[in-house]
């Protein structure tokens, strides 16, 4: 790597590097909660210490997608006391900014704002932890750009085609074009690579005159197949590398030999995980660029709380622990014992030096008790540290090693044991789970029009993301696809040529991934806006409800109602009834209207606008409606008139036009009370309502008692 001196002149960036800082993680916690906060503030005091050109951050500034109010605040609070100021921005920026920022409402950077006065610009990606979610597709890093405090860039919305447009800056003589790329699922990602489809601009005039510095946060570390991103992947005219993600501090540029550029891996500002990356000590980095050399300066984390952490393995003792002896257990946990005071006294000497550092340090104590032993109670050890240690609740870990050792005891390599990557199964997500499920699963339960892949994908958006009609949406969308592709081909309507060519157009989805990703993130959108529509909704009704209340009637007729009235207490009583799983018709054409309403009703001057979902969700067999041959009457029904006609008997379920979907209505139905209970609650309000516990109602169908069971 080539060196600089570390003189400041016109022509030198100064940059401070820094990733994952995480802040508000375990914010409610009494000992840890405001490390986060208090790593901050020292790293942007460094930075204005230093007075570097700005700061560079690798994603995962919060921990949480949805920051509490405590952690937005204390983040608005270290950036204004030390980002803001007289001191004036030595650099230019020479590229389309419009492009760079182009997701944000003020395609600019913050310095050049007019009403801001910025002495050191922020530049960050985002990570996996504040990623882009919900139907505006924002992150917590926009509240901070729309702010003015901080510039967000590298974000792509597309899952097509990824084109990287560089921040050009210049100082001096000193060009550096800042790629950034934020997170994105890996295996998604990889895919794209694979297949040609990201692409890093270059600037068109002296391509070479430019210092090229990339951004990335994800998997650097192979986790799986294709759950990482090789450096390989990477373009070669790249010099330097800032990897996020990662949280073992490796900021001392590495040389890739076959790419020949530097990768820098800064790590976390915080212990996230009792796991042995996170003992090595915290850094942040100082980076000087001069035409196309660097040099990297490494500065210490003072204010990082100290991890320190060992494994024992009890079978290599076996001079102090015997299986058989009846008082092992006792003798291993005074051994235990001493390990952890040695830690202690370790931990506390290393503080000594630096009293910027939290008093209470964090230990961890892994025992391998394979080989006929017992562990003893953790809860009980764990008391003799309150007081002592940041985390007495898991100051030691109990395991047992599967295998065999082949080694002996003095040449045993623990951390061959026990130091498993992720890459070996450690870690599982949400599709691999999924999918696991579907590919051991019975036939009668295996997926018919989705696929494993498709489905993960919405299960991953319902966890991660809190999207509730994730999976719904999907379904949906794929049956109406179905359906076109049915129609199209002109199937004969029988069950089993019907059958074979849904397997067949699942299997050729199956092998076109980029057009399901297409259709999933087609149903994330539609989900994203029918969540936004029905809170919108809901909120409506809740002011029907309200006006409601000052309505007095006595009589079971709504006949000298207005229609909208007639429609406000059909609702509220479909509301109170608990969702008795009548059949619609019924309850339409009962003289008390309860929960529906006449067609006249729904065609009347209504002011919210509804949902635009299908007023009648149509089967896969109702795309062969128009091709059945006329049969007699005596003739026996086909699979698909028989199935038409359980569709029919609750099609018009939805074909009311005042209710925007089917889910308001099954959320609205199934409010958990008895009929007695309702009655008397929509008595209380001045509404006649009848019990029908004991009602008949001839028109009573098949499908109207199923859903009552």
């Amino acid at each position: 790597m080539s060196t600089i001196s570390s003189q400041d002149d016109e022509e030198t960036f100064k940059i401070l590097i820094a990733t994952d800082i995480h802040l508000g993680y375990l914010e409610k916690d009494p000992v840890r909660g405001n490390d986060t906060f208090v790593t901050f503030n020292e790293i942007l005091d460094h930075a204005q210490k230093n007075e570097v050109d700005f700061v560079l951050l690798g994603g995962d500034l919060f921990h949480d997608n949805k920051p509490s109010r405590k952690t937005v605040h204390s983040c608005l609070e270290s950036l204004r006391k030390y980002c803001m100021g007289d001191r004036p921005v030595q650099f230019e920026i020479l590229s389309d900014q419009a492009v760079n920022f182009h997701n944000s409402e003020f395609p600019w950077v913050n310095y050049q704002d007019a009403n801001l006065n910025i002495s050191i610009p922020i530049f960050s990606i985002h990570g996996n932890h504040d990623d882009p979610t919900g139907a505006d597709a924002l992150c917590a890093l926009d509240i901070l750009s729309c702010a003015g405090l901080l510039n967000h860039f590298g974000r792509s919305g597309s899952v097509e085609k990824i084109d990287i447009s560089p921040i050009l800056l210049r100082k001096g003589r000193t060009k550096i074009a800042l790629y950034g790329l934020g997170a994105i699922p890996d295996e998604r990602l990889y895919r794209m690579f694979v297949n040609k489809q990201v692409t890093m601009l270059r600037p068109k005039e002296d391509e070479d005159s430019w210092f090229n510095l990339f951004v990335i946060h994800q998997n650097r570390s192979k986790h799986g197949a294709t759950n990482y991103i090789p450096e390989q992947f990477l373009d070669d005219f790249i010099n330097l590398v800032v990897w996020g993600h990662e949280h073992e501090c490796k900021i001392a540029p590495s040389q890739n030999e076959q790419q020949r550029f530097y990768v820098s891996q800064p790590g976390s500002s915080v212990v996230t995980s009792l796991s042995p990356g996170e003992a090595v000590k915290k850094h942040i980095g100082l980076l000087h660029i001069k035409g196309k050399k660097m040099k990297m300066q490494k500065i210490a984390l003072e204010t990082v709380r100290t991890f320190h952490m060992e494994d024992i393995v009890l079978a290599d003792h076996p001079d102090l622990f015997n299986p058989d002896n009846p008082k092992v257990t006792q003798a291993i946990q005074a051994f235990c014992m001493e390990k952890v005071e040695l830690m202690l006294d370790n931990a506390e000497r290393e503080r000594l030096g630096n009293p910027r550092q939290p008093e209470k340090p964090l230990i961890r104590l892994r025992v391998d008790y394979a080989g006929g032993f017992e562990p003893f109670s953790v809860h009980c050890f764990s008391q003799k540290y309150m007081g002592r240690v940041a985390n007495p609740k898991d100051i030691i870990h109990f395991f047992r090693h599967r295998e065999q050792k082949e080694k002996n005891d003095s040449d045993l390599n623990f951390g061959k044991l026990v130091g498993r990557p992720a890459s070996e199964g450690m870690t599982l997500r949400v599709e691999d789970l999924v999918k696991q499920y579907f590919q051991t699963a019975e036939k009668k339960v295996q997926l018919s029009l989705l696929t494993e892949r498709g489905m993960g994908e919405a299960v991953q958006e319902f966890v991660d993301k809190e999207e509730k009609d994730a999976i719904e949406e999907l379904v949906k969308f794929q049956l109406e696809k179905t359906q076109r592709f049915l129609k199209e081909r002109r199937t004969d309507a029988e069950e089993e040529k019907i059958d074979e060519e849904v397997r067949k157009f699942r299997e050729s989805r199956k092998k076109n991934t980029e057009e399901e990703d297409e259709e999933v993130r087609e149903a994330m959108t539609r989900a994203r806006a029918h969540r936004s529509e029905d809170a919108v909704l809901v909120a409506a009704s809740s002011d029907e409800e309200l006006m409601d209340t000052g309505l007095k009637g006595t009589g079971d007729s709504d006949d000298g109602l207005p229609a909208t009235l007639s429609q406000r207490r059909g609702r509220a009583r479909g509301r109170a009834r608990g969702a008795r799983g009548q059949n619609s018709t019924a309850r339409g054409s009962s003289r008390r209207g309860r929960g529906s309403i006449s067609q006249e009703s729904a065609t009347s001057s209504r002011t919210y606008k509804p949902v635009s979902v299908p007023a009648k969700n149509m089967s896969i067999m109702d795309a062969f409606r128009s091709l059945k041959p006329e049969r007699s009457l005596n003739s026996p029904k086909s699979y698909s008139e028989f199935f038409q006609d359980i569709i029919d008997d609750d099609s018009d379920l939805e074909d009311i036009s005042v209710a925007p979907s089917s889910r308001v209505n099954q959320r609205l139905s199934t409010t958990p009370s008895g009929s007695k209970r309702g009655s008397q609650s929509q008595t209380s309000k001045g509404v006649d309502f009848e019990s029908d516990e004991d009602e008949f109602d001839p028109f009573k169908t098949t499908a109207t008692s199923r859903r009552t069971k």
